[in-house]
């Protein structure tokens, strides 16, 4: 199955506090769902419990426990706050009557105002003919992967002994969606490994803690075909924790989203 296909059953939902939902293992990353495909579906589950016309701002998802392949999961959230121009709203992903992943997130309308300030246009590498990552390796690559193209322009694989902690390069999924959402974009940020993952000699697992994702408005459409670029650099790391902050442009070169993660890693035993 596919994001689209996930994505329509939240929609089709007569009552999303009794749908239950399986990711096959072919969405895997290590033991669990991978964490872009799993925000994408928290994030369906919010915007069909907002006013249509409030788009995404912002949202934080926490992973807080693994969220298992072949297994049934829900959801719950709570309204928190229902304004007249913005939704604050919470959710969680269950599996086994535990929390798997939590989000917050701020929809929002605009409203008049005077103050405008254009976002940089950045230059950016030349669009790839087609994915440029490492192949899929039994027990080393990713499952989810065989579903994302990914272009590598500036960075190292994972496990390289890299000097870099930064990447640059394009993304988009390998089979194009209907129609190209936020939820679609969650997903293609998080395919991409920690800016940090490059810097070991060797494999070292690594866990996203806690990820917020800024959606800039408006954008132009974005067409479901088109590469995305993305640039991220790590701020800081130290004591086995990562901070890393990303921008995502479309294929012009105008600012989408922005993302920023806390990533710990246990390359030292």
């Amino acid at each position: 199955m596919q994001p689209d296909d996930y994505i329509q059953l939240i929609k089709d939902a007569d009552d999303l506090a009794q749908l239950q939902l399986t990711v096959p293992g072919d969405w895997a990353q290590g033991r669990t769902v991978f964490g872009g495909l799993s925000a994408g579906l928290l994030y369906q589950v919010l915007k069909c419990l907002v006013p249509s016309e409030r788009v995404l701002r912002s949202i934080t998802f926490n992973f807080v426990g693994p969220l298992n392949t072949e297994e049934p999961f829900g959801f719950n959230w709570q309204i928190l706050r229902q304004g007249k121009n913005a939704t604050q709203i919470t959710a969680n992903i269950i599996q086994n009557q535990q929390i798997s992943l939590t989000a917050l997130a701020c929809f929002a309308q605009d409203r008049q105002s005077k103050v405008k300030v254009e976002a940089e246009k950045k230059p950016l590498p030349e669009q790839p003919k087609k994915a440029k990552y490492i192949p899929q390796i039994p027990g080393i690559t990713p499952k989810f992967l065989r579903h994302i193209d990914l272009s590598i322009s500036e960075g190292k694989t994972p496990f390289t002994g890299s000097k870099s902690s930064s990447y640059k390069g394009w993304m988009r999924l390998k089979k194009a969606p209907k129609t190209f959402t936020d939820a679609h974009i969650l997903t293609l940020i998080d395919a991409w490994p920690p800016t940090i993952l490059q810097m070991p000699l060797g494999p070292a697992p690594a866990s996203t803690m806690s990820w917020n994702v800024e959606f800039v408005h408006p954008h132009k459409p974005l067409a479901p075909e088109d590469w995305l670029a993305y640039e991220a650099h790590t701020v800081q790391a130290f004591g086995g924790y990562g901070h890393s902050e990303a921008q995502i442009h479309d294929k012009d070169g105008e600012l989408v989203a922005i993302s920023r993660q806390l990533i710990a890693i246990f390359d030292q035993k």
